[in-house]
């Protein structure tokens, strides 16, 4: 039997259920009838096989509380070795309800309150979040943005860590929002750094499975011996597999010290068992799901070239930060000449379609967008046909 053909191009109506993404848009001070690409899940099914297994577990109809077995650490380690060269112990792994959830427990793990703990923004706003919630301190060595890529300053990141005294630094990679996939180089540089100041290294990995070709994910225990006892590994299948929904991460860490610390936090959080069919779906696709996310990303990276294609035919004032992982796109519209606030109204209300507005990524996210290419074609040719429209003097 052939492997199955996804049909991705299918619009599946997704109103009425529930959707953070669909269902809450005027809530949220949104127009009703807005196009949203802003948060990161897909508007694909997911891969049959998970279909198929949850729905096997929901014919026994009891769900009382539940463990990962040694098939589902399996299933993990089998994918990590095959996709990343990581290799996974069983005893490594802590399960949490999502990543954002272990980047809090992390937070509480490794530092005080009133302490600060370093980042990169413009990164992945709940960094900010985790952090600040937690009593602690944003401090933050910006990307440095030249010649239309991201680059990390790593004079300013030492000098970051000296004068807040840092002892958690929060990685981004791949990087989210602005597409970077760090080279080795890049990555033991930042190692050297930590080692020699005693900084924990926490790496939110969660996009590792779409990385562009001529690119390559290294994960960051990988980097060297000081870095695999000294990080904090955060994966989950909810990117790659469309199943955020279901709540279920894997936060690998192979330092005992670092990782009784961590359950502790995980503990105090009141968090114990996991969502039954989280682990179900996650070891279904890790097991089966290997054919549909070749299919799903090769249509993800030809929805970016539609993408380019069209920008640089109606849209010249965009510049497109080229991407080399991720399903999210990192656009600079600061040669528009709006604000941050006027971009936002004109997508929103002229052009009726929802992106996310880069300020929320940090001061130095000013003037860009970010949008989300896990969709069909032609929810992304409509997305370009308002964007141009919103934008139109």
């Amino acid at each position: 039997m052939g492997k199955k053909i996804y049909d991705l191009d299918n619009v599946i109506d997704r109103n009425d259920t529930d959707s953070l993404k669909f269902d809450f848009a005027v809530r949220r001070g949104r127009p009703a009838d807005i196009l949203p690409l802003w948060v990161a899940d897909m508007d694909f099914v997911a891969p049959d096989e998970v279909i198929e297994a949850i729905a096997e577990r929901n014919s026994h109809g009891i769900y009382g509380y539940t463990d990962p077995r040694e098939d589902y650490y399996a299933a993990l380690a089998s994918w990590m070795r095959k996709h990343h060269g990581l290799e996974v112990k069983p005893e490594w792994v802590t399960v949490t309800p999502g990543v954002v959830f272990a980047l809090a427990a992390a937070v509480r793990a490794y530092t005080e309150p009133g302490e600060s703990v370093l980042i990169q923004q413009p990164v992945y706003y709940p960094f900010t979040e985790v952090i600040e919630d937690n009593g602690r301190v944003v401090a933050s060595s910006d990307l440095l943005y030249e010649g239309g890529r991201y680059h990390i300053d790593p004079d300013d990141f030492e000098k970051k860590i000296v004068r807040h005294g840092i002892r958690l630094f929060i990685l981004c990679s791949p990087h989210n929002p602005v597409g970077r996939v760090w080279t080795r180089r890049e990555l033991e540089k930042l190692a050297d750094i930590c080692e020699r100041h005693g900084v924990t290294v926490v790496s939110d990995e969660i996009h590792e499975d779409f990385i562009y070709p001529g690119h390559e994910h290294i994960p960051f225990s990988n980097v060297n011996d000081w870095a695999g006892e000294h990080s904090v590994i955060c994966t989950a299948p909810s990117k790659t597999f469309n199943l955020a929904g279901l709540q279920n991460s894997n936060i690998i860490i192979p330092d005992r010290r670092l990782r009784q610390l961590f359950r502790k936090q995980v503990a105090a959080a009141g968090y114990s068992q996991a969502n039954t069919l989280g682990l179900v779906s996650c070891r279904a696709a890790y097991e089966h799901g290997e054919d549909w996310h070749e299919q799903v990303w090769r249509y993800i990276r030809a929805n970016y070239d539609h993408l380019r294609d069209y920008v640089q035919r109606e849209l010249p004032q965009l510049d497109i930060i080229e991407p080399e992982g991720t399903y999210l796109l990192w656009l600079d519209l600061r040669r528009t000449g709006y604000s941050a606030r006027e971009l936002r109204d004109r997508l929103e209300n002229t052009g009726k379609v929802w992106l996310d507005g880069g300020e929320i990524f940090g001061a130095c996210g000013e003037g860009f967008q970010r949008i989300n290419l896990a969709a069909p074609r032609s929810v992304i040719e409509e997305a370009l046909v308002r964007i141009k429209r919103a934008l139109e003097k």
